[in-house]
């Protein structure tokens, strides 16, 4: 399943969870804040656990940091 989707059509291209008009961009706003996940998900209740997931997996991913052997 596809979490986030950027179509022209919705919200201008800006990247949304899928199947929504939630910017995935909120979920990283509310995070910041100090809100948690469940806290999002009850404001946000077309988002699902599952698309939140993937978007913190993929985000984790892009600032992973190859680690040297030790030694």
């Amino acid at each position: 399943m596809e979490a986030v989707r950027a179509d022209p059509e919705i919200m201008h291209g800006t990247p949304c969870f899928a199947g929504t008009r939630v910017p995935a961009t909120i979920l990283f706003d509310y995070l910041r804040a100090g809100s948690t996940v469940a806290e999002f998900l009850e404001q946000y209740p077309t988002v699902s656990r599952e698309q939140v997931d993937s978007v913190l997996a993929t985000a984790e991913r892009q600032f992973e940091i190859p680690r040297r052997a030790a030694g």
